[in-house]
């Protein structure tokens, strides 16, 4: 059996597709009753876009770990943060799957290790693609998303959302568990 199902493919990477990305990641959502909902949102925006969107649904946002760009700073502001639990999601802040203490071994001793070539393996999808997959193994970590069925994974290039997928979860420990079952958006360029 197959079926025949379109992507929406963006010409450029970036947040004028977040709209876009959205809508078509709830419309899928719907077509296969998917109520699980995984964006990533550095400071807030995409993150309060997705609480409209999916109102009612369990949507779980997730922003760069604390400390990222600056040591004891969140990015994603403490009100922002406030309005989009407000709105019914959960934020979810924890170490990345793919850097956490590994990221300190490549920039301590100026090397490479597994998880970061599993990155860069998945950034040949867009840099969304290899967020969606971060996002969801921290989602599943922290508890707040089911391992035992899909669920819908949005991040983007740099800001905004232009990249959706509907994904198997797993855990960071059992991550090659995982299974991106469709694409939902992606842009073409990287």
């Amino acid at each position: 059996m197959s079926e025949n199902k379109s992507i929406l493919y963006f010409t450029n990477p970036g947040e004028a597709n977040t709209e876009d990305t959205l809508k078509a990641a709830k419309e899928r959502a719907e077509q296969l009753g998917i109520r699980d909902v995984i964006v990533a949102s550095t400071r807030g925006p995409t993150g309060l876009k997705a609480a409209e969107v999916f109102k009612g649904y369990n949507l779980v946002v997730v922003p760069h770990v604390t400390g990222m760009r600056e040591p004891g700073t969140q990015e994603m502001p403490a009100d922002v943060m406030e309005k989009i639990k407000q709105a019914g999601a959960r934020v979810v802040v924890a170490a990345h799957s793919f850097s956490g203490v590994n990221r300190a071994i490549q920039v301590k001793f100026d090397t490479m290790y597994p998880a970061g070539i599993m990155a860069q393996t998945l950034r040949l999808f867009g840099q969304g693609m290899k967020v969606v997959v971060e996002i969801t193994a921290m989602a599943a970590d922290a508890g707040v998303i089911p391992i035992d069925r899909d669920v819908i994974a949005i991040a983007g290039t740099g800001k905004g959302a232009d990249t959706a997928v509907v994904v198997k979860p797993a855990y960071s420990h059992n991550i090659f568990d995982m299974v991106v079952r469709e694409v939902i958006a992606k842009p073409r360029s990287l």
